[in-house]
């Protein structure tokens, strides 16, 4: 067998563990602190297996793996057709289309990976238009801040259905993967091959209301617990509600107090419980405590919109923190944490 058909006869489990023999024990050690158990487990068994490997073999593997980074890199930054451009105009015709069909092959992420990096506004525009089950499908594909950016922006009797689909959604079909890939190839003029493997489920659901608008989450969590009591229970469980702040641990809650100005907090607290407000003031300075509790008196009437915007904001704040290890959230009663 001739080294080039070896190359092509490798599968890319195997690909993966030259790259990471390649790399050397300290990044490969970086590398893997990235990936789960199952996904060490599989590239830890090849790398056992592979033995006396041509050095012209490796070199064409690593060779194959820059190029394909390179492809990515270009994809995300503009689209498939305009890294189909800048390499042709690096490599030529042939070699361009080579890696495209290379990455192509590889995605197991399939055309709605590249839905994230087009723009909101023609995503909404094409989602408004679409069977609630294939907007479901697309969100579910998304990351969840643009799925919840996108969600809100729809009407209200179409966030519930949506949510209420994608809350549902098994194993999709192949065939209905590919009809929905069809209609995408046609409407947004990008060609991908793959398979889907995000299904959605309650948690999806949770994940994207916590960064949806309040009223979109509201109007959603609201429609679907008069269409199924049970599935809108097990949604809320899985999020984070304003009102769960008096949950969090007093650190926790001091460390989120610093990021909010007391216009925002003012606002945010005028709806909310007694016990909440006196979580809140339990947990600030006795003189900023009482400035917000003058503020508070001192508040009119206010608009709706604008106190769910200012918790919004708070909630906003709350996840940031959580991301960059500064606080820990609970999202079940049953949930234990440790300070």
């Amino acid at each position: 067998m001739s080294e080039t058909s070896l190359v092509t006869a490798i599968n890319p489990i195997q690909k993966v563990a030259l790259i990471i023999i390649a790399m050397g024990v300290q990044n490969a050690a970086q590398v893997l602190k990235n990936l789960n158990e199952a996904e060490i487990e599989k590239i830890t068994v090849e790398i056992a297996k592979l033995k006396d490997i041509p050095a012209e073999i490796l070199g064409e593997v690593i060779e194959e793996f820059y190029e394909m980074m390179i492809a990515n890199q270009y994809i995300v930054q503009g689209g498939l057709d305009y890294a189909k451009k800048v390499l042709e105009s690096a490599w030529g015709f042939k070699k361009a289309e080579e890696i495209i069909k290379k990455v192509e092959a590889s995605t197991e992420v399939s055309a709605f990976y590249l839905l994230q990096t087009v723009d909101d506004k023609q995503l909404l525009s094409f989602l408004q238009n679409e069977h609630p089950q294939t907007a479901a499908l697309i969100l579910a594909n998304l990351k969840p801040q643009q799925a919840a950016a996108i969600l809100s922006e729809l009407p209200e009797e179409s966030q519930s259905e949506i949510a209420y689909r994608l809350a549902t959604m098994e194993k999709t079909s192949p065939e209905l993967i590919e009809d929905i890939e069809g209609v995408l190839r046609e409407q947004i003029g990008t060609v991908f091959g793959g398979d889907l493997s995000t299904s959605g489920g309650a948690e999806a659901v949770a994940e994207i209301l916590n960064s949806a608008t309040r009223s979109a989450e509201k109007n959603i969590l609201d429609r679907l617990r008069s269409r199924d009591q049970k599935l809108s229970e097990e949604i809320t469980s899985l999020m984070f509600l304003f009102e769960d702040i008096i949950k969090l641990s007093d650190q926790a809650i001091q460390r989120i107090v610093k990021e909010v100005d007391s216009k925002t907090l003012t606002l945010a607290l005028k709806a909310t419980s007694v016990e909440l407000k006196d979580k809140i003031f339990k947990n600030m300075s006795e003189r900023a405590a009482d400035m917000l509790k003058d503020e508070l008196s001192y508040l009119g009437p206010v608009r709706v919109r604008d106190v769910e915007m200012a918790q919004k904001q708070i909630l906003n704040i709350i996840h940031n923190l959580e991301e960059s290890g500064e606080i820990q959230i609970s999202r079940t009663e049953e949930e234990e944490i440790i300070e």
